[in-house]
């Protein structure tokens, strides 16, 4: 079987799918253009989210048997038109779960302590502990939204904290326990200190929290996106910051993300979100480690090897 890799990959990948038999071909640097031209000829594809996977291009494949998501997403997937075909589809969030439950604790301290800020203070020798002081995470609710990979590994991360973990997920049932309360998304409403998104982008999950689902918090909370920018938009998160009902957020990924290209109206809601000193920004790198990079490989040639088997 003929496989195309159209984008960057941990150097792991090649030899992995080689001892398996396969045939491979790097292609990194390739463009949409010509995957068009030549896709007809493979039996496999593997992608990150580079080129979207839309019917027109996907109509090109004629002997297309799967595609290998290496991650997590597969919001640029015509998936209706791959059930269609017959294609069959693998992702790897096991993969790089880890990597996105550890950045996502690692900016709720970083904010709760003032890191980011207290660190640039002493490189210029201010010296400030009071403007410092910090806020514990000891004590408070966490609300989950969405109990998937991301979530439970999340989960994981906050046992050792002395927190209260309520965790919500439409589409699972039978996951609590172990310290985990499964509840409605109403009771995370209620009692939530901090809220952690961890779903897909779908047309459900798409601008789901809007100012109205969010002032239906009981409590100001802090909030933490590690999952898709589009679920909130961003002039929602200002409206909420600015009422006082988010005392915080942590952004990991944006409405839109190629900040060079934002139309006026993102950019001016970006640039006040910029100047908020209750923000922490990262560049959509939560799962994004050195470690992962390498485990995603193996969780995806693993499935694939396993879903071949039964072609």
């Amino acid at each position: 079987m003929k496989i195309l890799i159209i984008d960057e990959m941990h150097n792991s990948i090649i030899p992995l799918l080689e001892s398996e038999g396969f045939i491979v071909d790097y292609r990194p640097e390739i463009e949409r253009e010509e995957i068009e031209q030549i896709i007809q000829g493979y039996d496999g594809l593997i992608i990150r989210s580079k080129t979207p996977m839309d019917k027109p291009l996907l109509s090109q494949a004629t002997q297309l048997k799967f595609i290998g998501r290496a991650g997590a997403g597969i919001d640029k997937i015509d998936l209706e038109y791959l059930e269609e075909r017959g294609i069959q589809l693998y992702n790897a969030p096991e993969g790089n779960r880890d990597a996105v439950a550890e950045h996502a604790l690692g900016m709720l301290l970083a904010l709760f302590n003032h890191i980011p800020r207290a660190d640039r203070q002493v490189r210029e020798k201010i010296w400030k502990r009071e403007l410092n002081r910090g806020e514990e995470l000891a004590g408070k609710t966490v609300g989950i939204f969405g109990f998937g990979n991301m979530g439970e590994a999340f989960a994981k991360r906050l046992q050792g904290f002395d927190v209260r973990i309520l965790a919500y997920d439409k589409y699972r049932s039978g996951f609590g326990g172990r310290g985990i309360e499964e509840v409605s998304f109403e009771e995370i409403q209620q009692e939530a200190d901090i809220l952690s998104i961890h779903v897909p982008l779908t047309a459900e999950t798409k601008n789901f929290f809007t100012l109205e689902v969010l002032e239906k918090f009981r409590k100001s909370f802090y909030l933490i996106n590690t999952a898709r920018g589009e679920v909130v938009s961003l002039d929602t998160l200002n409206r909420a910051l600015d009422s006082g009902k988010l005392r915080g957020a942590l952004l990991d990924v944006l409405e839109k993300e190629k900040l060079a290209q934002l139309d006026p109206a993102l950019e001016q809601a970006f640039q006040k979100l910029a100047e908020r000193p209750n923000v922490l920004f990262s560049p959509h790198v939560a799962g994004w480690t050195f470690q992962s990079y390498e485990k995603i490989n193996k969780v995806l040639v693993s499935k694939v090897l396993t879903g071949i088997k039964n072609l």
